[in-house]
């Protein structure tokens, strides 16, 4: 007797002539199709995007000695020239840098009367303040006046590039941040409290930005014994806020793609097969009602 494998096929043929096809049966297709095309590209959309999954913990350098903090300020001051102001830097292990001038470089507004003032340098991570002022000048300025317009400030690595990354405005908050309607003599004070970050992405590369959050306020210095200035009082939080990329497994892609099909085919027949047996028995009990 001769074997015949055809015995084991559990998706056996109905030959084409004792298939019926019918508009609601076309109907139904052409939507599930389209519905199922339209759930693929869902399905892919999220298998190519990474998901991004956060943690919080407390981080403890290795060495003891946790490493120093990049800051980058951008900031214009409308009134006062360029040859009065300075960067003073001081933290609560002693540091205190008088007029900074490294990498820092000074452009002259508003027909001299004002000037941008761009510089990068690193804080320890412990509290401390840097503040822009006429404290290191030799002459003080006619004006006191330091309405400003902060067009940059950050900490740490720039997120730019890292699409994915969440809530990116608490990165630089004070970004385009125009104080110029103040009063005249005012000394301007910011509160920022520093959140270490790291994003890592999903090839492995780490970057290490700092979010912040501001408070603003105003006081008179004159009641203090002192010029105006624009100060930026920081302390860094120590807990670390951590963002890794991670990508759908493939075979979750592919059981996603499997359960799509199947379950929108499968769907589609049931309501096919309704619909066409009701249709059915519409017709013969309307047949039975002309006889």
């Amino acid at each position: 007797m001769q074997f015949d494998i055809r015995r084991f096929d559990i998706y056996r043929k109905v030959p084409k002539d004792l298939t019926q096809p019918t508009n609601t049966g076309a109907a139904i297709s052409l939507i599930c199709i389209s519905f199922i095309s339209t759930l693929l590209l869902i399905e892919l959309y999220d298998f190519i995007t990474p998901d991004i999954v956060s943690e919080l913990y407390v981080d403890i350098p290795e060495s003891g000695v946790a490493e120093r903090v990049p800051v980058n300020l951008d900031i214009s001051i409308i009134d006062i020239g360029c040859q009065y102001l300075g960067i003073d830097i001081q933290d609560d292990l002693g540091r205190h840098d008088l007029a900074f001038h490294e990498n820092t470089v000074k452009i002259p507004e508003n027909g001299d009367r004002g000037c941008r003032i761009n510089a990068t340098f690193s804080i320890a991570r412990v509290p401390g303040n840097f503040h822009v002022s006429t404290h290191a000048a030799q002459i003080q300025p006619p004006n006191g006046n330091m309405k400003h317009v902060i067009h940059e400030l950050t900490f740490g690595d720039t997120v730019k590039g890292f699409k994915q990354i969440p809530n990116r405005r608490a990165f630089r908050p004070l970004r385009r941040f125009n104080n110029t309607d103040r009063p005249p003599h005012a000394s301007h004070d910011y509160s920022l409290k520093i959140v270490p970050t790291i994003y890592e992405h999903r090839g492995g590369q780490r970057r290490y930005p700092f979010q912040f959050t501001f408070f603003y306020r105003e006081f008179n210095p004159n009641h203090h014994g002192g010029v105006p200035a624009i100060w930026f009082r920081y302390d860094i939080m120590p807990i670390t806020v951590k963002y890794t990329e991670h990508r759908q497994k493939l075979y979750t892609f592919i059981t996603s793609i499997c359960a799509v099909v199947g379950g929108s085919f499968t769907v589609a027949s049931i309501l096919d097969s309704i619909i066409f047996t009701a249709s059915e028995l519409f017709k013969k009990f309307e047949l039975g009602k002309m006889t």
